[in-house]
C-alpha cells in the first residue's frame, strides 16, 4: 500500500478482552502509538470481542487503565469514540451482516451447513485417506461437504431456514498471495495449502478474521503493526481485501518477546517462575481471585518502563538508551525493528528504573520519604532527610525503598552486628574515637575527610582497621555508605552519640 499524500496515518490496538494487558500486548501498543505519532496520525484503540465464549469481566477496563498507566494516549476509543464507531466488535454486527452479503454475492464467499460432527467425520476420513494428516476444509475438499457450492438454490434456501449455517472464504487453489511486511519484506504464500477460512460463525458473530478487515477497512487504518503469531493470517487477511476491491493496509508483524534464556515464547508461567510481573497492572482473576503483581505495584516508573519496552526489539541506529516518550517518538521507526525475537532482561528492565529515579528531582524522592516516616521515632532533623535522599537516592531501583534502604540511620539502631564488632575491636581505638567525636564538633564537614586522615596516621592506625568500627557504631552494620555520609545525614550530635555508645563484649 501506498499513502497519498493527503492520507492520514491512522493505525489501533485491537485486543481481545480476554485478561488484563501483557507486556506483549504493551509493546503491540506501543509501537503502533509510536508510529502514528511519528507521523502525525491518530491511535485507536477497538475491542475485538467476537469470541463471546472468551471474554472476562473487568479485561477492557483493565487494558485501559494499563495504557493510561503508561502514558499512552487514545485518539479514538469505545469511551472516546470518533466518527468510526462503534468501537467494540460485538456493537458493529449490522455492519457485519451488511459487509458479507457483498461477498456471497460476488462468490467470494459460501454457506457452510456442516455440523460439528460431520466435520470431525471428515477430519477422521481425510487423515486416514492421507497418511496421518487430516485435510483442511478447502478447493480439494469442498466439494465433499454440505455448503452452498455442492447443493442447489432450493436446498440452501430451506437450510438457511433450518439448519445452523458459517459463512466460509472461497479461495481459489491460483489466487497466490504476495505481499511486503515492513519487518520481515516480501512475503509468498501459496494459496493451494491455504483453508477456507470461516468468516462468520453459526452465532452469527464475525470471526477475528473477517471482523478486522472490515474494520480496519472502514475506520481508515493505514498500517496495521501486530505480533507475528498473525502473520500467516495476513494471506487471508489479503484475500478478502481483494475480494471486496479494496486497498490492504500496510503490514508490520513483531517478532516474539522471548524467555530469558532466548528459547521460546515468554509466557505467564515463565515470568513468575523468573520473579518478575508478565502484566502492566496488577490484575485479580475474576474465576480464580488469583493476584498476579503488575509493573505498577512493583514500583516501575512508567517512564522507565516504556523507555524499556520499546527497546525490547527496536533501537534507533545509536548507543542511546535512555529516551523519554517524547525522544521515543521523533526516533521511532519500522526498518529498526528487529526481526528475531528479543529476549526479556528484567535486570535491565530495573537498571532504566533506576536510571529514571536518579533524574527525578530530589524533592520528590524527599516527598515520598516523608509519606512514610515514623515520625515519633525519627531520629534526623528535617533539614537532614535532604542529604539522606542524596545519599540513598543511587542506591534504590524503586521509590519506595527510599524510606527503608537506610532506616538504621533514621531511626535507633534495632541491631548491631556484635560479631563482627568483637573481631574487629580493640580497647586501643578508645582514645582515638574520643578525639574523633570532638574533631566531628568542631570541624566544618566538607574539612572532615582530610581531618580524620590526619588522625588516624597521628594514632598510628590503618584505615582497614577503624573504619569497620565506625561504622559500626554509625548504623550497626558494615554496610551502606561512607561514614561521612553516614555523619551528614545523622548530623553531629547524633553521630557524636553513637560512637560513644561502645558495645560492651
Amino acid at each position: 500500500m501506498t499513502l497519498k499524500e493527503s492520507q492520514k496515518v491512522r493505525t489501533r490496538f485491537a485486543p481481545s478482552p480476554t485478561g488484563p494487558l501483557h507486556i506483549g500486548g504493551l509493546r503491540t501498543a506501543l509501537y503502533a502509538y509510536l508510529y502514528a505519532k511519528r507521523h502525525q496520525g491518530d491511535f485507536l484503540l477497538r475491542i475485538e470481542d467476537t469470541d463471546q465464549n472468551r471474554l472476562v469481566e473487568g479485561s477492557y477496563e483493565i487494558i485501559v487503565e494499563s495504557l493510561k498507566w503508561c502514558g499512552i494516549n487514545l485518539d479514538e476509543s469505545p469511551e472516546n469514540p470518533g466518527k468510526f464507531g462503534p468501537y467494540i466488535q460485538s456493537q458493529r454486527k449490522e455492519i457485519y451482516q451488511k459487509e458479507i452479503q457483498k461477498l456471497l454475492e460476488n462468490g467470494s464467499a459460501y454457506y457452510a451447513f456442516d455440523s460439528e460432527e460431520e466435520i470431525q467425520a471428515f477430519r477422521e476420513r481425510t487423515k486416514s485417506e492421507n497418511n496421518g494428516f487430516s485435510l483442511p476444509y478447502n478447493f480439494q475438499t469442498r466439494n465433499t461437504m454440505k455448503n452452498s457450492l455442492t447443493m442447489s438454490d432450493r436446498e440452501v434456501a430451506e437450510a438457511i431456514k433450518t439448519l445452523p449455517y458459517v459463512i466460509r472464504l472461497k479461495i481459489d487453489a491460483h489466487n497466490d498471495v504476495s505481499f511486503y511486511d515492513e519487518i520481515r519484506g516480501e512475503m509468498h504464500f501459496d494459496a493451494a495449502q491455504l483453508d477456507d477460512r470461516v468468516l462468520m460463525k453459526s452465532d452469527g458473530m464475525p470471526t477475528y478474521h473477517f471482523a478486522n478487515v472490515v474494520d480496519d477497512h472502514l475506520m481508515e487504518i493505514t498500517h496495521v503493526i501486530r505480533g507475528e503469531e498473525w502473520l500467516n493470517s495476513t494471506a487471508h487477511h489479503i484475500l478478502l481485501y481483494k475480494a471486496f476491491g479494496w486497498e490492504p493496509p500496510v503490514f508490520a508483524h513483531l517478532p516474539l518477546i522471548l524467555k530469558p534464556e532466548g528459547q521460546g515464547k515468554l509466557s505467564k508461567r515463565d515470568a513468575e517462575a523468573a520473579g518478575f510481573p508478565i502484566y502492566c497492572v496488577a490484575w485479580q482473576n475474576p474465576s480464580t481471585l488469583e493476584i498476579s503483581d503488575g509493573y505498577r505495584e512493583k514500583g516501575f516508573l512508567p517512564e522507565a518502563f516504556i523507555n524499556f519496552m520499546a527497546l525490547l526489539g527496536w533501537n534507533d541506529g545509536t548507543e542511546t538508551e535512555i529516551m523519554n516518550l517524547e525522544t521515543l517518538i521523533k526516533r521511532f521507526s519500522l526498518d529498526r525493528v528487529h526481526k528475531s525475537g528479543a529476549k526479556f532482561n528484567y535486570e535491565k528492565a530495573l537498571w532504566f528504573n533506576q536510571q529514571y529515579i536518579l533524574n527525578l528531582p530530589d524533592e520528590k524522592l524527599l516527598e515520598e520519604l516523608e509519606g512514610h516516616l515514623d515520625k515519633n521515632r525519627c531520629i534526623i532533623t528535617s533539614e537532614n532527610l535532604i542529604h539522606y535522599v542524596r545519599t540513598y537516592k543511587p542506591r534504590i531501583q524503586f521509590i519506595s525503598e527510599i524510606s527503608s534502604i537506610g532506616d538504621y540511620l533514621l531511626y535507633p539502631i534495632e541491631k548491631m552486628d556484635l560479631e563482627t564488632f568483637g573481631k574487629k575491636w580493640s580497647p586501643d581505638f578508645l582514645s582515638y574515637i574520643q578525639e574523633f567525636t570532638a574533631l566531628i564538633q568542631n570541624t566544618a564537614f566538607e574539612l572532615l575527610e582530610e581531618a580524620n586522615k590526619a588522625l588516624i596516621n597521628s594514632h598510628q592506625l590503618k584505615m582497614g582497621q577503624i573504619m569497620p568500627i565506625l561504622r559500626l557504631l554509625l548504623s550497626g552494620t558494615t554496610q551502606g555508605p561512607s561514614i561521612y555520609e553516614q555523619i551528614q545525614i545523622l548530623g553531629a550530635k547524633n553521630a557524636i552519640q553513637r560512637l560513644n555508645e561502645i558495645p560492651k563484649i
